[in-house]
């Protein structure tokens, strides 16, 4: 049997592969311990328990290089959107719940400016014509890892990268004021 996808139909797919970044799964304030920092549940921004956490996410980072893309995915046994994957590494290492949506990172982390990027803090780029709709964590040496889309995986790439370098979007740490 021959299966037939009419452009409108490829233009949905392609779309919802897109479109990862932009997911809002409800969450709630506490589970088992982890703490939910959603913008709906606190105020402030979210910061790390320890400056020694941003380490840890970028080598929890380097260890999901290769994880399938899922929309909307939340784990590494499923696969992960750019935002799933950075709540996912943050909830690892600190135990906080960041919540599921490129957008509501950037809403409850410290902007910084570009040149202060450390290891560890993140990245947000426009890539749907609306701010903060795709983002990843900073490597270091104007690197950073994240899950582009439905046809890659987690992987590093260069913030000095034509595409990159125009849709970026800024930068937010989870280091506290100091």
């Amino acid at each position: 049997m021959r299966i037939r996808f009419s452009l409108a139909a490829l233009g949905i797919l392609v779309g919802i592969g897109i479109a990862g970044c932009g997911t809002t799964p409800v969450s709630t304030p506490r589970v088992g311990g982890i703490e939910d920092v959603s913008p709906a549940y606190g105020g402030g921004y979210v910061t790390l328990n320890h400056p020694t956490e941003a380490e840890q996410l970028v080598m929890y980072a380097y260890g999901l290089i290769g994880t399938g893309y899922q929309f909307g995915g939340r784990n590494p046994e499923a696969g992960l959107d750019c935002s799933g994957m950075v709540s996912y590494i943050v909830e690892q290492v600190s135990g906080k719940r960041l919540p599921h949506n490129a957008a509501k990172i950037a809403q409850t982390t410290r902007p910084i400016k570009r040149g202060a990027l450390q290891p560890g803090d993140l990245v947000f780029f426009n890539t749907l014509k609306r701010p903060h709709s795709h983002m990843g964590v900073y490597l270091g040496d104007d690197r950073f890892l994240h899950a582009p889309n439905s046809r890659g995986s987690v992987r590093i790439d260069s913030l000095a990268n034509r595409y990159w370098s125009r849709a970026f979007d800024g930068a937010r740490t989870l280091q506290p004021e100091g």
